[in-house]
């Protein structure tokens, strides 16, 4: 296997994932299986391959597929298929860090920006995950991630976007960063930049305790703070960056919840090798229904079949 693809594949492995590797892999096997099916147009046989291998065994079919038919699995996948199924498969083949910098390319590609998605990924990905991440962005797109989000993103959110791509864990005094955000509000206008600086620079659980001593002392829930004191985009950033600080799985669940196509797609494909299975315990804990049965409920045909497989059962 190459390295790199290995090594992109370790960075993300967890033991929580829906995705497993395919204990009877035979790479040649599966490329034949791939041939014949994408000259018969049998999306039955490709789904059934491509959603039960993981990352790693994919990538080795890529390269068989290149070896034995002189061609690319890509270009071949895209003139059997179309529309959903086809880019849901296309992603499935994407190596892990190049899959989140291209859910990056995307938030900002176009006329708008998906400033929920930005936040997302930035808050949900360790420091050394987003450096891989952009280093991955800029072999891919020939372009500079931090300087995208700069021409793509403005003020304050710009600023915690920018904090979150470089953040770290610097040591700090729980009760001080308290008194500092708390300070932070006293004024007719609550200071951003204390925010960004502690929830971009601690570790989880030291911003998990200063949260929640700064909810004691003022009575409120974090939620409530900043829906209050702050507004617009950074609002809408440093929610998202709070939620994935106090249940990150919670969080992701509530942004399935939304049953939206692209959403949907590319969280399960993202985590499916990661933490899916406990993104499905959020969710069936905050709608009652279990993502099996939803995603029954809002999606059809072979599409269905395949957020079916990584899903992978019911709860």
């Amino acid at each position: 296997m190459d390295s790199e693809y290995s090594d992109s594949y370790d960075m993300y492995w967890g033991t929580l994932g829906t995705v497993r590797p395919y204990s009877n892999f035979y790479p040649d096997r599966d490329v034949t299986e791939i041939v014949t099916a994408l000259e018969n147009k049998d999306t039955v046989t490709l789904l059934r391959i491509l959603t039960n291998r993981n990352n790693a065994q994919r990538q080795v079919i890529a390269q068989v597929f290149q070896e034995l038919t002189h061609k690319d699995i890509i270009t071949a996948l895209k003139k059997a298929l179309s529309g959903d199924l086809e880019l849901l498969l296309l992603e499935l083949l994407m190596p892990p860090v190049e899959y989140e910098a291209y859910r990056l390319q995307e938030a900002m590609a176009g006329l708008g920006t998906d400033e929920e998605t930005l936040a997302e990924i930035l808050s949900t990905r360790s420091g050394k995950q987003l450096q891989s991440i952009s280093a991955a962005y800029k072999e891919m797109y020939k372009k500079d991630l931090e300087k995208e989000i700069e021409s793509e993103t403005s003020n304050d959110f710009e600023k915690l976007l920018k904090a979150l791509l470089h953040k770290g864990c610097v040591a700090g005094v729980v009760q001080t960063d308290i008194e500092t955000l708390s300070a932070s509000l006293k004024g007719k206008k609550a200071e951003a930049g204390q925010w960004i600086d502690i929830l971009t620079s601690r570790d989880v659980e030291h911003i998990d305790n200063v949260l929640m001593g700064l909810e004691l002392e003022l009575g409120q829930t974090v939620d409530q703070i900043i829906e209050k004191r702050f507004s617009g985009d950074f609002r809408l950033g440093l929610k998202v960056l709070v939620q994935c600080i106090q249940n990150r799985d919670a969080y992701l669940a509530t942004r399935l919840k939304t049953m939206k196509k692209e959403i949907v797609q590319r969280i399960m494909v993202s985590h499916s090798e990661e933490d899916l299975l406990c993104i499905r315990a959020a969710f069936i804990k905050l709608t009652g229904t279990s993502l099996y049965t939803a995603l029954q409920n809002h999606f059809k045909g072979d599409y269905l079949k395949a957020l079916l497989a990584i899903c992978r059962s019911e709860d």
